[in-house]
């Protein structure tokens, strides 16, 4: 793996890391708290989460809407172990995924279905985001809606 994907998947660690924590303070009940009518539960936001290496790993291999409609549909996570179990084995998925890619597949573009074009690299760069878009979501609904401070390190 060439040293800017070591590195980014160091970002990927170090938000797998808190997640990891934060589930840990969690009980099974608070899974189901759900601050917004309409929004996401805290256990969706977590299922969410652990399903983001793994699916937008597929989104930047032009998996189709379709595919992507089957592939969450083809997985439940409704507990502690299980989110868990899955961030971390999507995680290893994705690692293996781009320790794969030559520095040329790495910079090879790719249309996501909804017509977004990014190299390789770029989408592990979205990914990185987007776990710490919906990472700093659980925490603001633990913190401020549900009173419940985790008290992780959100950043290095």
């Amino acid at each position: 793996m060439n040293i800017y994907c070591h590195n980014a998947f160091h970002q990927l660690e170090v938000v797998i890391a808190s997640l990891s924590e934060i589930i840990g303070q969690l009980s099974e009940e608070d899974l189901a708290f759900r601050p917004t009518q309409g929004k996401f539960s805290i256990g969706e936001t977590l299922a969410h989460l652990a399903m983001i290496p793994f699916a937008d790993g597929k989104v930047l291999e032009e998996s189709s809407e379709e595919d992507m409609i089957i592939l969450y549909s083809s997985i439940t996570l409704t507990t502690k172990s299980e989110i868990s179990d899955a961030l971390y084995e999507h995680f290893s998925l994705l690692k293996e995924q781009f320790d794969s890619y030559s520095e040329k597949d790495l910079f090879t573009q790719t249309t996501s279905w909804w017509g977004v074009a990014y190299t390789r690299f770029e989408w592990l760069l979205e990914i990185i985001a987007h776990m710490y878009h919906h990472r700093g979501q659980l925490h603001a609904m633990l913190v401020h809606t549900y009173n419940k401070d985790p008290e992780v390190l959100l950043f290095e």
